[in-house]
């Protein structure tokens, strides 16, 4: 039983895409945002160079992948579903890389947290904890949610849905910068995640006599999955329907467009998203466990 780490997002996808394709759902930030890498470059995220890797539980070089990672710096470890043991294994590989070559030399991003199910993520921090001397606190607590039946808001608010386009990016930066305020979600270049966004259509603004008053993204679409994310409302324009709007014509849109699934993540310390995403028809799949990775005073050596 072996896990794989590389550098090379083709090899990684070559490896591991047939595995993450195969539960779109499942590993929908996996896939999404390599789909971001393949088409923005591998400083997407950041000017650290993002790591890769798969676990094959029989170590055979052809043996079947039973779970993947990737690591895009200054973002957290993101890991698809792991036994036990792989979970094991995985933090000991990390840690030793980090021990042996340090990330000066290349060898891994800073491990400063992970972001997958809960179970997985509880596991790895236990692990890396022992391993390392490192504690976890939780940074976020999410929750997957299914569209099922779309269900548009009734009454509907004033205004119509259109896409965004280059000509709106001072605005849309202006949004995520806010976003960004509001939830801690988007670090480093904001600029990047609008470019990224509009670069393959997808963004939708609400907007009320031609002026735009709630946006929401999607993401690429991959193994027929897309998820919406980064619904945003300025402040003062709160409170009158118009983000459940641009969201319910985001999702129609992606349904139109052919996704199979279109999934979405909710803050659960937010009741408000939450219930106003379930009256759209969202379903619960699956919480996720965003923790943070504090160093100790003093760092046990590797076992």
């Amino acid at each position: 039983m072996a896990w794989t780490t590389t550098g090379d997002l083709d090899v990684f996808l070559t490896a591991a895409g047939g595995f993450l394709r195969g539960r779109p759902a499942e590993h929908t930030v996996l896939l999404t945002v390599a789909a971001s890498l393949v088409a923005a470059g591998s400083d997407r995220y950041g000017e650290q160079p993002p790591r890769y890797g798969w676990w094959r539980p029989d170590r055979r070089a052809d043996g079947a992948v039973g779970g993947a990672f990737l690591c895009t710096p200054p973002y957290p470890l993101v890991l698809s579903p792991l036994s036990g043991e792989a979970t094991e294994e995985l933090a000991r590989v990390l840690a030793e890389q980090n021990a042996e070559h340090g990330v000066r030399h290349g060898a891994l991003p800073p491990v400063t947290g992970v972001n997958t199910g809960r179970c997985t993520a509880e596991t790895l921090a236990a692990a890396w904890q022992r391993l390392t001397g490192a504690t976890a606190e939780v940074a976020e607590t999410h929750r997957l949610y299914r569209l099922g039946a779309l269900t548009p808001p009734d009454p509907a608010p004033p205004g119509r849905a259109r896409a965004a386009t280059a000509a709106d990016h001072p605005l849309l930066l202006s949004w995520y910068e806010g976003f960004a305020r509001d939830t801690g979600a988007l670090k480093g270049d904001v600029s990047r995640t609008v470019d990224d966004r509009l670069g393959h259509g997808g963004v939708t603004l609400w907007e009320v006599d031609g002026t735009p008053v709630s946006s929401a993204a999607v993401s690429r679409t991959v193994a027929g999955m897309v998820r919406v994310a980064l619904v945003y409302t300025p402040p003062e324009l709160r409170g009158r329907g118009y983000a459940g709007a641009v969201t319910a014509a985001v999702s129609q849109g992606a349904q139109a467009a052919g996704a199979e699934e279109v999934l979405l993540f909710t803050d659960l310390a937010n009741p408000t998203s939450n219930a106003l995403y379930q009256r759209l028809g969202y379903r619960p799949v699956e919480d996720h466990l965003q923790l943070s990775f504090t160093a100790s005073g003093t760092t046990p050596p590797v076992e």
